[in-house]
């Protein structure tokens, strides 16, 4: 064969001419094939470019109900969608088997095996029309009803045929269990109740994974006529259409007689019931967090725990007779997960919307144990180590004890689980305030000053600081983790959070074994307080004015924190954390999985002896200062001696303001001064040059931790 000029291969010619060759003999034979196939082919992208252009609506799915959720799945909280609706998200496999077995023998039998569309069902309801002159059933699938659902429209001609373009269109995008999922979570049952989750709540009180035939009967006749067969005011007109379903599905064999006739003699409800209400204040919080608008959000908190916690509050707010509230929280130590958590009593009354685990209060006695803790790290002290409760002064500041006595010479154990305050005050002096306040704020706990832009200083032992529950009860959770602080998880963790260590496991151990000698409450060991199921290592605290009464306490398993108190912070005289937050610390604790009373293994460095004299001699005695010791004339506390408070400070030349000197008198040098949060350099010997009009806080620190302020106004005089 001579080549093509063109020099291509002569055998790929060959190939294309029978090719074309066979194309054109085919044509001449039959052409409708190849039309159809075309036809095809352009009936598919025309269907596509229409599917692009008139996509399915899906603001009625996007738009659900938020829930709340255990972290088991148990509904804690349920927030309506944008529209008012009650739509809960719901899967098929959370719902009884049944129910859908039910469900699709009496609207769509062949919805597993049509397009969207029964072509079956549409020829029988033609021929029943043309036959009866009327409706006999009707051809709509359940696919045709997500379609009117997800778009509601008036029943006409033109909107059947869109709802039959749309099941076809819902068809091509979703599979079977997808739309009925659709269904089940759009479907209305009367009222603002949409889907299967919602309906069975509100009539039944339970979740729709276990239903009687009864039960599910009525759910499968209502979407049909929702406003006339509400069971709450046509209770009648429901249980027919219920019955006609049972006497439907029992002659299809769906059902067995016997199933029939008791289902037949189930009562209908005559009352919509309320949704779950529980763990209402951090359910408010994780809603308003929820940017990526899940429909589902699922916590750390065990469903039966925080049921309990909340009954039990009820009950014992009811022996307040001062409007008092309560708060808590129970962590788990292991994990850092909430188990339960109580903002508050009653959520419907006066402030209940306050979460008042996240309120600012002064902590009372409850920092001690860091304190302690910190000191035991740096062998400053041992648990068995002496100290003198007796009157004390730390330059200005005496601090008494509760009930204005003292112990004389007692072991920082017995300070501790007496909660003396002289002792801790000692300690604090000895660490710096300053130091221990960023130990605190390095963990993550906020800390509140009463004056803006106070300085740490030795009255935070006393509760001289602002805190929250929240926060306490995280800094509590690392005394049985070995001094590791982490947060607190209100939703579950993919990865370990990092964590902060305050002291070390040796003094974690020391403060578990005392404080789980700590008094009980007046009262507690008669009848269940003598034998208890764990063992619980408690801390309580008062704050100043009885405004608020603490308890904070762990196990080897749980945390658990407690405050009573008044949302106003307004006094309750005589109350006490002893006697207020303490019995219902241990009762919370009553109602946590059972754990044993086993006790912690002693880390490799403690050393627990069991007197000062078997310490090393720097240990067996604590003095608070070598000044002290030696009987030094007390130093007064830094005094601001210029600029005064209050005063109006001029500036002669705005352009170029001159420096300002700074006077303090007493404190113990050397002094540090701070300029509106900045610590001036030492460079600036008690110097400082204003950048501009206004108004300045000054303060100054001696080398004690104790501190002046005083608040100026800078005013330029041209």
């Amino acid at each position: 064969m001579r080549p093509p000029e063109d020099g291509t291969d002569p055998r790929t010619v060959t190939l294309r001419q029978h090719l074309a060759q066979g194309l054109a003999s085919r044509l001449a034979r039959s052409p409708w094939p190849l039309v159809g196939t075309f036809a095809a082919i352009g009936l598919v992208f025309s269907l596509a470019v229409l599917d692009r252009v008139f996509p399915l609506e899906k603001s009625r799915i996007d738009d659900r109900s938020v829930i709340v959720t255990s972290a088991k799945g148990t509904l804690l909280r349920a927030f309506a969608s944008s529209d008012g609706r009650w739509r809960l998200p719901v899967k098929p496999a959370d719902v009884d088997p049944r129910y859908v077995e039910m469900l699709l023998a009496w609207e769509d039998q062949r919805f597993r095996e049509h397009a969207g569309v029964d072509p079956f069902a549409v020829l029988r309801s033609a021929y029943q029309l043309a036959a009866n002159a009327r409706v006999v059933s009707g051809a709509s699938t359940i696919t045709m009803q997500v379609a009117r659902l997800m778009e509601p429209r008036e029943r006409t001609l033109s909107a059947k045929a869109l709802q039959v373009a749309r099941a076809l269109q819902l068809d091509w995008h979703y599979s079977k269990e997808e739309i009925l999922e659709l269904y089940l979570t759009l479907a209305p049952y009367g009222g603002n109740l949409e889907g299967i989750r919602a309906a069975s709540l509100a009539w039944f009180g339970k979740e729709p994974a276990r239903l009687t035939v009864g039960e599910a009967a009525l759910l499968v006749c209502l979407p049909q006529s929702p406003e006339r067969r509400r069971p709450d005011r046509f209770p009648e007109g429901a249980r027919k259409a219920r019955d006609r379903v049972i006497a439907v599905l029992a002659e299809r064999g769906v059902i067995t007689r016997r199933e029939a006739s008791d289902a037949r003699e189930e009562p209908v409800p005559v009352r919509r019931l309320r949704f779950p209400f529980n763990a209402p204040h951090v359910a408010q919080e994780l809603f308003a967090g929820n940017k990526g608008k899940d429909p589902v959000i699922t916590t750390t908190l065990r469903a039966d725990i925080q049921v309990m916690l909340e009954d039990l509050a009820r009950r014992e707010r009811a022996y307040f007779d001062d409007d008092a509230n309560i708060a808590a929280i129970v962590v788990d130590n292991e994990t850092r997960d909430v188990m339960a958590y109580l903002g508050g009593a009653n959520f419907w009354a006066a402030a209940g919307q306050v979460d008042l685990a996240t309120a600012t209060r002064s902590p009372g006695s409850t920092l001690k144990p860091f304190i302690y803790g910190m000191a035991f790290d740096e062998l400053i002290v041992h648990p068995q180590t002496l100290i003198d409760d007796r009157p004390t002064a730390f330059g200005d500041y005496e601090p008494r004890n509760f009930d204005r006595g003292f112990q004389g010479t007692v072991s920082m154990e017995t300070a501790l689980q007496l909660s003396l305050n002289v002792p801790a005050v000692a300690l604090l002096d000895r660490i710096g305030p300053l130091r221990f306040a960023a130990a605190l704020r390095n963990a993550g706990a906020a800390l509140h000053f009463p004056r803006k832009g106070a300085l740490p200083s030795l009255p935070m032992a006393l509760g001289g600081v602002g805190m929250t529950l929240r926060d306490l009860t995280m800094l509590y959770a690392a005394i049985p983790n070995g001094g590791e602080v982490a947060p607190l998880n209100f939703v579950p963790r993919t990865t370990k959070a990092p964590s902060t260590r305050i002291f070390g496991p040796a003094p974690a151990w020391y403060l578990g074994q005392i404080l789980k000698e700590a008094n009980l409450p007046d009262g507690w060991s008669m009848g269940q307080g003598i034998e208890r199921a764990r063992t619980i290592a408690f801390k309580t605290g008062t704050s100043y004015g009885y405004r608020d009464a603490w308890s904070l306490g762990f196990s080897r398993k749980y945390t658990v924190g407690l405050w009573v108190g008044r949302a106003d912070g307004s006094t309750r005289p005589g109350h006490i954390g002893r006697n207020d937050a303490a019995p219902l610390l241990l009762k919370v604790f009553d109602l946590l999985p059972p754990e044993g009373k086993a006790p912690a293994t002693p880390p490799a460095d403690a050393w627990w002896v069991q007197n000062a004299e078997q310490l090393p001699p720097g240990l067996q005695r604590f003095r608070a200062s070598t000044r002290m010791a030696a009987g030094l004339k007390r130093i007064q506390p830094p005094r601001i001696s210029f600029p005064p408070n209050g005063a109006t400070v001029s500036i002669v030349d705005r352009a170029k303001p001159e420096p300002m000197p700074l006077k303090a008198t007493g404190g113990r040098a050397p002094l540090q001064w701070v300029v509106n949060g900045t610590p001036l350099p030492e460079s600036a010997s008690g110097w400082w040059t204003p950048d501009a009009e206004g108004f300045a806080q000054i303060t100054v620190v001696d080398a004690d931790g104790r501190s002046d302020t005083a608040q100026v106004r800078l005013k330029a005089e041209n």
